[in-house]
Formats: C-alpha cells, sequence, structure tokens
C-alpha cells in the first residue's frame, strides 16, 4: 500500500504540473487547431497514468478523474469551450481544480452562500417530491432537444432536500460500512443478492467520493458546485435517469464534447427533428469505451466488450423511447397519464437487469468486489503502522 501511496503522489505532481503546461499555453495560444497541438500530448499523458496505479480506488479515481473527465475538458478548452474556457481571467488554483476534479462551478450562484455550502439567510428548498403522474410526452427531455429557436434548451435538475452534510456523509459512511461487511459473507447469499449489493455499492462509493469533492472545493474555494446526482431512484424514464439523476458531471461534459457535434452533423441528412436519435448513440458509444477502459485500468483484464454493449443497448432503447413519445403525444393529445410508480418500477427493473446480464460480469471478472474490501483492510493496517511510527517517534 506504501507503494501505490508514492505513485498515487507522482501521478498526481504530474497532473498539476501537466495542468499548469496547459493554463500557460492558454495565455500564449489561440483557441482551435494550434492550442489542440500543444495540449493533445496532456490528452495522451493522461491516458497513459493510471497505468501506474493498480487498486481499485486510487486508479480507478485518477482514471475517472483525469483520463475521462480530465482530458475531455482539456479537448473542449482547446477550442474555446467547456468549464474551463468560461472565464478567461481565471485563476491557476480555480483552473487546476476544475480541470482534475468531477466538478462544475455553478454559473448562478446562490446569494448569500456560507463557504460550507450552507445558505444562512435563505430557507433550505422542500425536498423532491415524487411526481403523482407521469406523462408521455417529450415537452421537457432529459437530454438536450432543440426548441424552435433553433437553440439547446436544458432543464436544470432539481436539489433535493437540504440535510446537514456531515449527517449526509456519516449516513453514507454507515451504509458503505454495512454493504463491504455483508459482501464479506458473500457465499451465504444468492448470485443476485450479490450483484444487487455491487450495485448499491458502486452507487455509494460514487456519492461518496463525488461529494466529498466538492464539499471539499466548496469549503476551500467558496464555490458552489453543480449537484452530482438528484435522486436516481426515482427515474421515471431512461431520459429521466441518464440525462437529469444519474453522474451528471459525466453528461455535461459528454453533451457539448459528443452530443452537440454529432447532432450538428446529423442535421445536415436527416433533419434537426430525428438528428437527437444518431447523436444519442454516439454518446452512449463514447460512454461505453471509456468504462471499457476503465475497468481496464482497474483490473488489467482484458476487456470483453460487454459493458460497451450494455451501454450501446441503453442508447438504442432510449433512442426508442424518443420516437415512441414523439408518437404517443400525436396519438394521445391530451397526453395519456401513468402513475410514477409504475414507469419508476419498470425504469429500475430495466437497468438491475441489464447491470446483470452485462455491466457486472466484467466488474466481477476483475475480482472489483473482493479487492475493494482488501483495500479497505490494507488502508486500515497502513494507518495502523504509520501510527505506530508516530508513535514511536513521540516516546
Amino acid at each position: 500500500m506504501e507503494g501505490e501511496f508514492n505513485n498515487f503522489m507522482m501521478v498526481w505532481f504530474s497532473v498539476l504540473v501537466s495542468l499548469s503546461y496547459c493554463y500557460g499555453v492558454a495565455k500564449l495560444v489561440p483557441v482551435g487547431i494550434p492550442r489542440l497541438f500543444f495540449i493533445f500530448p496532456i490528452v495522451i499523458l493522461f491516458f497513459l497514468l493510471p497505468l501506474k496505479l493498480s487498486t481499485i480506488h486510487l486508479g480507478g479515481g485518477t482514471a475517472f478523474f483525469i483520463t475521462w473527465l480530465g482530458s475531455f475538458k482539456l479537448l473542449l478548452f482547446s477550442f474555446g469551450k467547456g468549464p474551463l474556457a468560461l472565464d478567461p481571467s481565471m485563476s491557476l488554483g480555480k483552473f487546476l481544480a476544475i480541470a482534475c476534479l468531477p466538478i462544475e462551478i455553478r454559473q448562478n450562484p446562490s446569494p448569500n452562500l456560507h463557504p460550507n455550502g450552507e445558505n444562512r439567510e435563505i430557507p433550505p428548498s422542500k425536498p423532491l417530491k415524487r411526481p403523482e403522474k407521469i406523462q408521455l410526452g417529450i415537452k421537457n427531455p432529459s437530454l438536450p432537444n432543440p426548441n424552435q429557436n433553433g437553440k439547446i434548451k436544458e432543464n436544470p435538475p432539481q436539489k433535493s432536500g437540504s440535510k446537514s452534510p456531515l449527517l449526509v456523509y456519516a449516513m453514507k459512511g454507515l451504509l458503505l460500512a454495512v454493504l463491504v461487511h455483508a459482501l464479506g459473507y458473500k457465499e451465504h447469499f444468492h448470485q443476485k443478492v450479490i450483484l444487487a449489493l455491487n450495485c448499491l455499492l458502486i452507487y455509494i462509493l460514487l456519492e461518496i467520493l463525488l461529494s466529498t469533492v466538492a464539499f471539499t472545493v466548496r469549503v476551500l474555494l467558496g464555490l458552489e458546485i453543480e449537484p452530482h446526482f438528484n435522486d436516481p431512484l426515482l427515474s421515471t424514464s431512461l431520459q429521466d435517469f441518464w440525462g437529469k439523476r444519474w453522474n451528471l458531471m459525466v453528461s455535461r461534459v459528454l453533451r457539448p464534447t459528443v452530443y452537440e457535434p454529432i447532432i450538428s452533423f446529423s442535421e445536415l441528412f436527416i433533419g434537426r427533428e430525428w438528428a437527437p436519435l444518431p447523436a444519442v448513440m454516439g454518446t452512449f458509444l463514447v460512454s461505453g469505451l471509456m468504462h471499457e477502459l476503465i475497468f481496464y485500468y482497474m483490473g488489467r483484464v482484458r476487456p470483453t466488450w460487454e459493458v460497451t454493449w450494455f451501454f450501446f443497448l441503453h442508447g438504442l432503447c432510449l433512442a426508442v423511447e424518443i420516437v415512441l413519445k414523439k408518437k404517443l403525444v400525436l396519438v394521445f393529445p391530451g397526453r395519456w397519464r401513468l402513475p410514477w410508480m409504475i414507469p419508476t418500477v419498470l425504469t429500475l427493473g430495466f437497468l438491475m437487469e441489464t447491470c446483470y446480464w452485462l455491466f457486472f460480469p466484467q466488474f466481477l471478472r476483475c475480482n472489483a468486489d473482493v479487492r475493494i474490501i482488501q483495500e479497505y483492510a490494507d488502508f486500515g493496517a497502513f494507518l495502523k503502522s504509520i501510527s505506530q511510527k508516530f508513535a514511536s517517534l513521540v516516546r
């Protein structure tokens, strides 16, 4: 574990130096191909650095932060787009935080925001309520669709009810401990139960990792950060899940890098109405390939492309969902409604079954479930060793 930590520090030192170089390049080189020429070597480096790490937590997290999100942000930055190009006078510290961390700064922050992220003068918003009925129209789809003016119209996710950050983290940490302990006895559980526990484990790990990063940035820099999740268990459709509720930082990065370029190109051939369909498919295909790469970083296991097929299938089903909703609007002009529970159960059931079928086999093939538990044990032993050394020095 000590060697892994040393490699981790060297990797992130290289990341910070590389991003500082990109910050300097932006001051001297104009946007477009010239800037891309100087920044692209850093993008390649970001794809190689995770190979220096071998653990699930450090290696997988680093790959997600820099290989996927960081590289895509730099590609956008080369052409004067994305979160790194919003403020030309951005400081180096702010540039580094946005480039290498899974955060996006809220452009219209709430007034009177306290540095710890709590609003002292404005009462907290009410918790998100479950809709009584779900409309089958696509007046406000989760993925961006062109409106009548030809512009992209987005719906910002609603914020769920506000609780004390420390209480939320404590609850998530307790749930994580329970899950890890339960998976230690997985030989007593049915395979379906084990896969469900792993699904919940991935969600909790992502929640803790992303919310901890966001909370740290909020406290240190006093910035209001866009949310990463929005109650994904209340999803009423695949559009709702992937576009408005699950891992929203990825959606914000994929939208300008993949979705919008494909939709602009597709409009030339199939028109604006149907251009979102190939854009959705292309976006999910890129997401699948990036997940395959992250799985390879974590386990060094040859990909079987099941994960890519998982995202391709979801992209295809989401495209079909878009078409069906458009047709239903014509057939049922009064917007036929369903109770919220029906589409929610169907959506979550489809997600779980396809995860069992295509996503988790690769997760289990690299022994991620076993290694996660072992890494917690190794980390505890490492901390114990450090504390013993410190105690001996004090004596």
